[in-house]
């Protein structure tokens, strides 16, 4: 529990460290190479490149670590906090985000298109103020649960087994295979299908708990509640996604805005049922407001998760 909460106070306070390797690039060379080699996109091979992709994860860093706890254990102990220091993306998360906030602020459209070009898959170039920031305010509540939550999630339930950070990079391993194949296009129809299920099914739970402890991060941060759990609970369902809409609909609730629509990816228009009621039009403010219900999610998640795993290994004794 220790190892977690220094990793977490660091990814608060440093974020990624982009001067040193970092997990996920491998992973993703690793991706793009399977992607490269493959013959046939089938099903078949989008299974086994789901697996592959996470048992050399998973078992690389639980390698490494018992290598490093047989050299010494403030050796595994360094390299455990780094792993799931690594894991996660608060910071970073929010960083990316105030980079289009700060570009709109200083009314820079052509920059604002550009740095969310970074953070969605949608085709940005048209996209006007309200719907950079509406994207941004997606992005981050949609992350809030993949970037922050899970990777937390499961290096909380994988330090009960001693397996924290393998079991954190599972899930990362997983959530990158989304990102790069899950797409329901002609090319990763077949290849993405078991990354898009299996990132759906470990996502499952912490999008529900993240959506409830965005409500009460919302009442913490002077949004509104009342309307926040309104919309969650009628819009939760508003997306093709099982998990998505869970903290959209919370974070356009408390906000007043609607989110949603539908966007353009990969040049095809793709049509996605609306989130929230447009009691009033969005702006870039909310960007700021939707990275501190991030944060204090985060720290919710921080404070309930070390209740629970003191609660259960003392029960354990």
């Amino acid at each position: 529990m220790i190892d977690f909460l220094i990793a977490y106070l660091l990814d608060l306070c440093i974020g990624d460290p982009h001067y040193m390797p970092h997990p996920v690039r491998f992973i993703g060379q690793y991706v793009r190479f399977f992607d490269r080699k493959v013959k046939h996109r089938t099903v078949a091979n989008g299974v086994w490149l789901m697996l592959s992709t996470v048992c050399l994860t998973a078992g690389t860093i639980g390698l490494i670590l018992w290598d490093a706890k047989m050299m010494h254990p403030l050796f595994y102990h360094v390299l455990n906090i780094y792993f799931i220091y690594t894991a996660l993306a608060t910071r970073c998360l929010s960083v990316e985000a105030k980079k289009v906030y700060n570009e709109l602020a200083d009314n820079d459209l052509e920059g604002a298109r550009a740095q969310i070009a970074m953070l969605v898959g949608r085709d940005t170039t048209n996209l006007n103020v309200d719907e950079i920031t509406c994207a941004t305010v997606e992005t981050v509540a949609e992350n809030t649960v993949d970037g922050v939550a899970s990777p937390m999630f499961y290096a909380l339930l994988g330090g009960l087994f001693g397996i924290a950070a393998p079991l954190a990079y599972a899930f990362k391993a997983v959530s990158t295979l989304d990102s790069m194949v899950g797409y329901k296009n002609e090319k990763y129809l077949h290849l993405g299908k078991c990354s898009a299920l299996t990132d759906d099914v470990l996502n499952y739970i912490p999008a529900r708990i993240t959506a409830g402890l965005m409500v009460v991060a919302a009442g913490l941060t002077g949004l509104n509640v009342r309307n926040c759990v309104r919309i969650l609970c009628r819009d939760r369902r508003n997306h093709k996604s099982p998990n998505c809409a869970y903290p959209e609909a919370a974070i356009a609730g408390a906000l007043g805005v609607q989110l949603g629509g539908d966007h353009v990816y990969f040049g095809e228009v793709v049509q996605k049922p609306t989130i929230g009621d447009a009691t009033r039009a969005i702006s870039p403010a909310d960007i700021i407001r939707t990275n501190r219900v991030m944060f204090v999610t985060s720290f919710l998640i921080v404070i309930i998760g070390t209740g629970a795993w003191y609660f259960v290994t003392t029960a354990w004794r």
